[in-house]
């Protein structure tokens, strides 16, 4: 996001044009690839070419915004399922959101890896959201005894995602692979 974009807030209209403009590129970047017109995504948003690329200046700014709005929302999921989910049910349902997220990922991975400045910060904010959220759960469902108290975040995020790679996920392998994952996680009395 730009600098002037990130250092003052937005108007409560811009804000929801600025969320309407990352939830279309995040379909458009789904369908067409992060390749994609600006002026497809600007379209498909009612917005002119002119606000995406104010709030972006580059492409790459762009993809990285949508992709720091997927992890904060897979962050996000985790406080919303443990108040209303069993600490184990919770967890086991985050699970599945972060191979949802996951999958995301890898549409982007070639840009996420080419070396663009934009992209630097990705990494240290998936640490701050994403393994605190995991732990979290973690460390609720082990309270109850649900499950075994040795499992480490960081391993489990790592598993999800190599499963979700070797997945052809067409069929829904990959959710059923980490439906096992989490059912392996259980203390069987």
């Amino acid at each position: 996001m730009s600098v002037d974009a990130a250092a003052k807030p937005l108007r409560s209209d811009a804000q929801r044009s600025l969320e309407a403009l990352l939830q279309t590129a995040k379909d458009v970047f789904a369908t067409s690839g992060v390749d994609a017109p600006v002026r497809e995504i600007a379209a498909r948003a009612n917005l002119g070419v002119g606000t995406v690329y104010r709030h972006f200046p580059s492409r790459a700014d762009l993809i990285a915004a949508v992709f720091r709005r997927e992890m904060d929302a897979c962050a996000d999921a985790a406080a919303t399922l443990a108040e209303q989910q069993a600490p184990f049910d919770a967890l086991a349902m985050w699970m599945q959101r972060f191979a949802a997220f996951f999958a995301t990922k890898r549409g982007l991975a070639g840009a996420l890896h080419s070396g663009d400045a934009a992209f630097e910060a990705l990494p240290a904010h998936f640490d701050r959201r994403l393994r605190p959220a995991l732990a979290s759960l973690l460390a609720a469902a082990a309270a109850t005894g649900a499950i075994r108290a040795d499992v480490i975040a960081d391993e489990l995020l790592h598993a999800i995602a190599r499963l979700c790679s070797s997945a052809h996920d067409d069929d829904g392998q990959a959710g059923r692979m980490v439906a096992l994952l989490a059912d392996g996680l259980l203390i069987r009395r």
